[in-house]
């Protein structure tokens, strides 16, 4: 028996001893798990937010450090550190979690100074270096008897021959060289020669005269220059006198590209600036070349200005009349203060630009733009250097940045300061009468943005507590103290106008401009 009871008695203890040390095995998890665990809802308490103070709905300068009533009868909301830490940046401020921010992919970049690099994008026509474009015109009047070009586009080297020619007045230039020679009359000799010379006739054939003295019916002109005919209108048999124009030849070596660029754009053209160009003709390559000048006009149907290009064309690819895209690097040189291009967002009567503030704020603010290049946008107002903007996912932020505030007047002069006393209907709920106060429900005040509320209210001096009376419509002025609290300087009562009697009337409440007889 003795036995039993000392067995029990053990395993009393063992299942006692048991239990203790997995109660504390099961409180050291829970800690590890729970670290609040360990100190119950000692920590859950000091976790709670604490407001810093209490401010007046309607008036953020009435500060209070515990809770109770504004001015108004309103009660103070309060304040915590994270919204003192967040700061006030006007209406249109937005508050985002650091979660949305990353969700929403937003990025920002900073507005800095830095120069412009315009690229002014046209197109054009490439044509003849008029510099190098040579008319070809007969000096006399004759035929042509023989035409050693067959049509326009045909290479031509320079000396080679073009035409012959039979001109009456060639051959007497001739003979009389010829008979000059024969009397040996120097004076006549260079009179002669000279004469020719002016009808340009080639110089071999001055010389063949001065050593033969034979006279040719035909004469040969060749060309003065190595290029391509163009605008050739004779044929063999025509007859041609001073003035016609027989034939065009154009060098190839160096073109001209007439492009124009926008009235806008004018003002960043400058002579010797690099411009680069492209040919369907041959997709892919690249010509590069400079403005060398800029038309005076202005063209008013077009608004536009041309500028004249000049490209180096040694390979001879570059064909009159080609249509060219090109691409004038218009490089400005003062510093100015840019934006990445994609955070303009454009609309129809302003531009804006999403400000980053820091702490997870946003605000939209408008800007003005000038000029734009490849990556930036010109700011001419609006924002300061070093300001942060966004760069992507701006329109949400800048929707909820606009639906937040007045956008209008965030950027805009202000009206003339509300006025410091208004009158609005009230109904009166209770009266004060030894604290000289009373609770109204008053209507809907415009001038001070104030919607229909009840609130208490100080009466002002020359004001009796006996006017007002619970359930009574009254019309009030209220007026802004200098402690920013408001009171009542003024009652009137509608209902005593409509239940005056004749008795009740004297001479002053009648004008005779009001009466008339019929």
């Amino acid at each position: 028996m003795k036995k039993a009871i000392s067995a029990l008695i053990i395993l009393i203890i063992g299942a006692a001893l048991g239990f203790s040390i997995s109660f504390t095995k099961h409180t050291e998890i829970q800690q590890l798990i729970d670290p609040s665990a360990q100190s119950g809802g000692e920590e859950a308490k000091s976790a709670k937010k604490e407001p810093l103070y209490w401010v007046a709905p309607m008036d953020a300068n009435y500060r209070r450090d515990k809770p109770g009533k504004s001015p108004m009868g309103m009660d103070l909301v309060p304040v915590y550190e994270e919204d003192v830490g967040s700061g006030d940046a006007g209406p249109g401020t937005v508050k985002i979690s650091p979660e949305v921010i990353n969700n929403l992919g937003v990025r920002t970049a900073g507005a800095r100074m830095g120069e412009l690099h315009s690229f002014i994008k046209t197109v054009g026509f490439v044509e003849y270096d008029q510099e190098q474009l040579v008319h070809v015109h007969p000096r006399v009047k004759g035929w042509i008897e023989k035409l050693y070009i067959e049509a326009t586009g045909d290479p031509v080297r320079r000396g080679q021959p073009l035409y012959d020619i039979y001109s009456p007045e060639l051959v007497n230039a001739q003979e009389e060289l010829s008979l000059a020679l024969q009397r040996n009359n120097q004076r006549l000799i260079r009179a002669a020669e000279l004469r020719l010379q002016a009808l340009r006739v080639p110089q071999q054939i001055i010389a063949n005269i001065k050593r033969s003295g034979d006279v040719q019916q035909n004469i040969t002109f060749h060309s003065p220059q190595t290029g391509v005919v163009d605008d050739l209108v004779i044929r063999e048999g025509f007859y041609v006198q001073p003035g016609s124009t027989i034939m065009s030849i154009g060098s190839l070596d160096q073109v001209w590209v007439e492009a124009e660029v926008f009235e806008r754009q004018a003002s960043l053209v400058k002579v010797g600036q690099p411009v680069t160009m492209e040919l369907d003709y041959q997709p892919g390559k690249v010509w590069e070349g400079t403005v060398d000048y800029i038309y005076p006009t202005l063209d008013s149907k077009t608004r536009t200005v041309r500028v004249r290009l000049i490209f180096a064309n040694d390979d001879g690819l570059l064909k009159p009349n080609m249509f060219a895209r090109v691409v004038i690097d218009a490089e400005i040189e003062e510093k100015t203060l840019l934006v990445p291009k994609e955070a303009i967002i454009r609309t129809g009567l302003s531009n804006r630009v999403v400000l980053a503030l820091g702490d997870g704020r946003f605000k939209s603010v408008n800007v003005e733009v000038g000029r734009y290049d490849t990556h930036s946008a010109e700011i001419l107002s609006g924002i300061k250097e070093g300001e942060e903007v966004v760069t992507s996912a701006q329109f949400l932020i800048d929707s909820e940045s606009s639906k937040n505030s007045d956008f209008k007047r965030m950027h805009h002069e202000e009206g003339p300061p509300p006025p410091k006393s208004v009158w609005s209907q009230a109904t009166i709920n209770s009266v004060i009468s030894a604290e000289r106060k009373i609770n109204a429900t008053h209507g809907e005040i415009p001038l001070w943005d104030w919607p229909e509320m009840t609130m208490d209210f100080q009466l002002g001096e020359g004001v009796e507590p006996a006017v007002f009376a619970e359930g009574k419509k009254l019309n009030i002025e209220i007026t802004k103290t200098a402690d920013n609290t408001y009171e009542i300087t003024g009652v009137h009562d509608p209902a005593a106008e409509d239940t005056r009697s004749l008795d009740d009337l004297s001479l002053d409440d009648m004008s005779l401009d009001d009466m008339k007889l019929e």
